[in-house]
């Protein structure tokens, strides 16, 4: 039976979840600036909560951005440092991935924009389509303005749009079902991608544990 941990501070929320045994269970806190010091005791209360020791598990998932620059260090450092001591794997997972599978999780929808807040007035972009219980890629992800956010090629059918990008909705030219824009990503659907890439055989070394970022600048230039 596959033990998998997930974990992801790539945004606002912080959060694991642990594959044991055929059951989930998850811990999910919102705060923002605090992931570095409660990261690590939520995945040593969850490890207790199912009464195994880290030593039980098969692979480690994380959220790999996009999103907030430190969060996503934080995640590889933490994941890094687990999985090196464990001699486990890695299973990276796209922070826009998890955010359509949680709206399929929770609104029941089958196509999604994923958009992340990249700050600096763009958005982190993604749209993903249903497949057996599992939210793929269409496309392409990307940051750009949200007036530049389109729907994949001979897209068709209903789409919602789920996360903070949607905050500029009223910028984005698309015209959609409806919209979460308070949804963050949780480690709880993270861990579902984690489970469909596992058994694809998709795990890597420690050491390819890698962020995207989308984007090379980090701050807006200051004026002259």
């Amino acid at each position: 039976m596959t033990t998998l941990l997930a974990l992801d501070t790539a945004t606002e929320a912080c959060s694991v979840a642990l594959l044991h045994d055929g059951k989930v269970l998850s811990h999910y806190e919102v705060i923002p600036r605090l992931h570095a010091q409660r990261l690590l005791p939520m995945i040593k209360s969850l490890m207790a909560e199912a009464g195994i020791a880290m030593s039980a598990l098969d692979a480690i998932a994380f959220g790999r951005g996009p999103g907030a620059f430190t969060g996503v260090r934080i995640a590889i450092g933490v994941v890094q440092g687990l999985a090196f001591a464990l001699e486990r794997p890695v299973l990276p997972v796209s922070n826009l991935a998890v955010l359509a599978q949680r709206a399929l999780r929770e609104h029941g929808v089958s196509q999604v924009a994923s958009a992340i807040d990249a700050r600096m007035d763009e958005v982190y972009w993604g749209c993903y389509h249903e497949s057996a219980g599992e939210m793929r890629l269409l496309g392409d992800e990307a940051v750009m303005a949200p007036e530049l956010a389109t729907l994949p090629a001979h897209a068709s059918g209903q789409w919602f749009g789920a996360g903070t990008g949607w905050g500029y909705a009223e910028r984005i030219p698309l015209s959609l079902a409806g919209h979460d824009a308070a949804m963050l990503p949780h480690a709880q659907d993270l861990l579902t991608l984690a489970t469909f890439a596992w058994h694809r055989g998709e795990a890597l070394p420690a050491d390819d544990a890698q962020p995207v970022y989308l984007r090379d600048k980090v701050a807006t230039p200051k004026a002259r």
